[in-house]
């Protein structure tokens, strides 16, 4: 697998991968998570024009998945509630992570990717999100409380510090 910044060409592409895992999502248990057409098509946009964007490709070539990535101070993750972070020092932080289904380990591979650009990342996800849970376990994340996003909903924030 091939992970490299997303171009805005990228974007014809992404988009049915995020309809498809809203989709999938919804049909597994956790419909509540990407709600109204989240991430839209600016919000993609964005992450891509930031640099932020990450895509996965396979051996031919194909986008398979994608994540959003970006070092440093994530203002939904200021105040932790029932429960605490793993400590203070810098970190890398995953959103909006995505495939479109047709293979296997690319959480893992993508986590394996971030954990070298820095060794300390912090992500969250919806409770009804039981895959990513186990996805997050399996991958080493330990959970660490609750944080709101945005708009004050709530997720289970975890994080991993291999220091």
């Amino acid at each position: 697998m091939i992970i490299k910044k997303a171009l805005y060409d990228d974007i014809e592409l992404l988009v049915p991968i995020y309809d498809y895992a809203r989709k999938f999502m919804a049909d597994n248990g956790n419909p509540n998570q990407w709600i109204d057409g989240y991430p839209s098509r600016e919000i993609i946009a964005k992450d891509i024009s930031n640099g932020n964007c990450f895509i996965c490709k396979n051996e031919e070539g194909s986008i398979i998945g994608a994540f959003t990535f970006m070092i440093g101070e994530d203002p939904t993750y200021g105040k932790i509630y029932k429960g605490q972070w793993l400590n203070d020092k810098p970190y890398g932080v995953i959103h909006r992570l995505v495939s479109d289904g047709t293979t296997h380990g690319i959480t893992k591979n993508c986590i394996k990717w971030c954990l070298k650009q820095i060794q300390n990342i912090r992500i969250d996800t919806h409770a009804d999100n039981k895959i990513m849970q186990s996805l997050l376990d399996k991958t080493g994340f330990e959970y660490c409380g609750i944080i709101h996003t945005h708009n004050g909903t709530e997720r289970l924030a975890f994080q991993i510090s291999v220091q």
